[in-house]
């Protein structure tokens, strides 16, 4: 079994629509038994107490428009243990990557990588935290998705 963990700053937008978008590919090429898929933040700022915060709701719209539910889902919060319990460790963005690095210590066995890498443009998947854009910000994750399930069924990703 292959366990993913998508990281974005809050676990409200981005990398909670990665995990979503992420089972539901895995689940149309009926892979669902191959995979572990879950997310989390790299603060703190949405967890309060033993409770985070659900899905962001234009986050949770963008993926009902897709067809995609995430009721449920609360943001958790990133903790060095979890690098012995995952296989890969999926960023959203170049800040996320930082985070992550320093919460874990180091990447010995190159587990951190960032969600567009595998695409052609490669980048950032922007934050619609600032630009509202829940749409593009669903277009770029689903894009990188595809990729990072392509690498992991056909090779590319080193890794794992």
């Amino acid at each position: 079994m292959i366990k993913i963990m998508f990281v974005c700053h809050g676990n409200i937008c981005r990398s909670p629509m990665a995990e979503f978008i992420f089972k539901k590919l895995v689940k149309e090429k009926g892979m669902e038994k191959r995979f572990l898929i879950s997310s989390s933040a790299t603060s703190s700022e949405e967890i309060y107490g033993s409770v985070g915060n659900p899905v962001y709701p234009p986050a949770q719209r963008e993926l009902s428009f897709h067809g995609i539910s995430c009721n449920g889902k609360r943001a958790v919060q990133l903790r060095k243990s979890d690098y012995d319990d995952y296989d890969l460790f999926i960023g959203m963005d170049s800040f996320n990557i930082r985070n992550m690095t320093r919460i874990f210590g180091s990447d010995p066995k190159n587990k951190i990588r960032k969600l567009m890498e595998l695409t052609p443009r490669g980048g950032d998947v922007a934050d619609p935290w600032y630009s509202g854009r829940f749409d593009i910000a669903y277009k770029d994750i689903y894009e990188g998705c595809e990729a990072l399930l392509d690498a992991l069924i056909y090779g590319g990703i080193e890794s794992i």
